[in-house]
């Protein structure tokens, strides 16, 4: 036997070892799932701009927000978003507002929503997903 015969021999072990390991192969990094819509979440982000992000995870669809005061307002806000589904559509949208004080008025929550729709919907017409 030549050292080139035994070389070729252990490599081949050694890839068929490996090969035997099975299991599944490992997901590049940046290739994970967002199961939400992606319109949704950037119109929530632009549309409550004024409030500071505290937390933002893509794969859960959360945006937790601290205080801040709307332009030209004097009431300050904090808000906590869900986008829970891929859909382009209001169930898969979650605003809860609130003030220092409590929860806001439905019609203001309801107007929150309706701006986070129409800029999702903005933001989709303007990338040609149509």
């Amino acid at each position: 036997m030549t050292l080139r015969t035994i070389r070729f021999g252990l490599v081949a072990l050694v890839v068929a070892a490996l090969a035997a390991c099975g299991g599944p192969a490992p997901t590049p990094r940046g290739a994970e799932n967002v199961a939400v819509n992606r319109y949704l979440w950037a119109a929530s982000l632009d549309v409550l701009s004024f409030l500071p992000v505290e937390t933002a995870d893509p794969f859960t669809g959360v945006i937790a927000t601290g205080y801040g005061t709307p332009p030209g307002g004097s009431t300050a806000y904090r808000a906590n978003i869900q986008v829970s589904d891929p859909a382009l559509d209001a169930r898969s949208l979650n605003v809860a507002l609130q003030t220092r004080n409590g929860p806001v008025a439905v019609e203001t929550q309801q107007a929150v929503e309706d701006a986070i729709l129409s800029r999702a919907r903005q933001l989709r017409i303007a990338d040609g997903a149509l």
